[in-house]
């Protein structure tokens, strides 16, 4: 199946729901270290998903409902989102379908606990999935 390069500037899109945890996601935008051009843009080849790193977003989970900060990353490429076939030392990156993310928790949300002080979030980390948003709707791979 062909499907669309990924391309500089191109965006992951993080689905809000990580496990337990509702996130106020943002997109994340990669950054590509292939130097062959589609349209004046460098393309993304295997391992530029590590660009993308998109921190302060808030989150809550469960009774945890003061909000806490946290920074999404992408953790795993789905199969069908690198090239089978590449004529660079590298696959390039293909739109797919969904990707594995992360979101690392940078200061954990609280639940309320009146009298005493909130309960922080044991939490460090919750799973989710994301997918490609690209502007290249010409340069096709398998």
């Amino acid at each position: 199946m062909t499907d669309f390069i990924l391309v500089d500037g191109d965006e992951a899109i993080f689905l809000p729901a990580f496990g337990s945890a509702v996130v106020t996601v943002k997109p994340g935008e990669l950054k590509a270290s292939g130097k062959p051009k589609l349209s004046d843009k460098n393309i993304c080849l295997e391992g530029d998903e590590s660009s993308v790193e998109v921190a302060g977003c808030n989150y809550i989970s469960g009774g945890f409902v003061i909000p806490g900060v946290g920074t999404l990353k992408i953790s795993k490429l789905a199969s069908d989102q690198v090239a089978q076939k590449t004529k660079n030392s590298k696959p390039v990156m293909l739109v797919g379908s969904m990707f594995d993310a992360e979101f690392e928790v940078t200061s954990p949300a609280k639940q309320p606990a009146p009298p005493g002080p909130p309960v922080p979030d044991g939490n460090p980390k919750y799973k989710g999935k994301g997918n490609f948003m690209t502007t290249n709707m010409k340069w096709k791979a398998t």
